[in-house]
């Protein structure tokens, strides 16, 4: 979103917004949260995003302020949309980019035919295992903790939606893909189904949320730019503030 804008809006953050931030690779959805709540001190405001990325992903986190921190969970509900790129040929522990390739497999054979035909059993109401490398809690501890110390960890089918699952290109290894899912889908797990089902291996490579329910990624804004609009605001209040006094 264009910064030059933003400067011209009035945020209400203690009353509650809803800010869409473009996020970076390699950053953690709490990282963003965090960057953000720093900008607004003094200031103690609640604020929070509407559904985890993956540091090795980018796109579309919907972060809330103030009272509208109460919506979190409308938001978070809502159906997602991603683009990602997918290796085929190997398998990794965390199913991306965050482990080194564990398994590697021929991929000599595998045509585009038979890449596209498995797309289909993988549309509709399906189910899956989450990651063992994922953020999700079990007895207070999250997988990704006991994964990372080699613990054998309880995973668990869940049920999500995959709408529409499309193959935009292919230049083995790599396959290009657009997902449009429920809510918990975890496209790690995805991609590494859509391996086996080729009797074949793969691990996510790139990642990007490019929409939220109708909240889409072209709308949002680049973190550092949203920091120093909100700094800007802060300090414009206060010297309001001290006109006053």
């Amino acid at each position: 979103m264009d910064a030059q804008h933003l400067k011209h809006k009035n945020f209400d953050f203690a009353t509650g917004e809803l800010l869409l931030v473009d996020k970076p690779v390699g950053w953690t959805s709490f990282d963003v949260v965090g960057k953000l709540r720093n900008s607004f001190k003094p200031l103690k405001l609640k604020v929070g995003h509407a559904g985890t990325l993956d540091p090795l992903a980018t796109g579309l986190l919907i972060i809330c302020t103030g009272k509208m921190t109460k919506q979190i969970d409308t938001f978070q509900a809502e159906e997602k949309e991603y683009t990602g790129t997918m290796i085929l040929g190997a398998t990794t522990p965390s199913y991306d980019m965050e482990t080194e390739p564990d398994t590697q497999f021929d991929i000599s054979h595998i045509t585009e035919g038979q890449i596209k035909a498995a797309c289909v059993q993988f549309t509709g109401d399906i189910q899956q295992y989450p990651p063992a490398h994922s953020a999700i809690k079990i007895n207070g501890e999250r997988l990704y903790e006991k994964a990372r110390r080699g613990e054998d960890v309880e995973l668990r089918l869940r049920n999500v939606t995959i709408s529409e699952f499309e193959i935009t290109r292919i230049e083995l290894p790599e396959i290009d893909f657009r997902v449009v899912c429920s809510k918990g889908t975890y496209i790690r797990s995805l991609v590494h189904d859509f391996g086996k089902a080729l009797n074949n291996g793969a691990y996510l490579s790139k990642l990007r949320r490019t929409r939220s329910g109708n909240y889409k990624v072209s709308d949002a804004w680049e973190v550092m730019a949203l920091v120093d609009i909100i700094r800007e605001q802060k300090i414009r209040a206060i010297d309001t503030e001290s006109v006053k006094s």
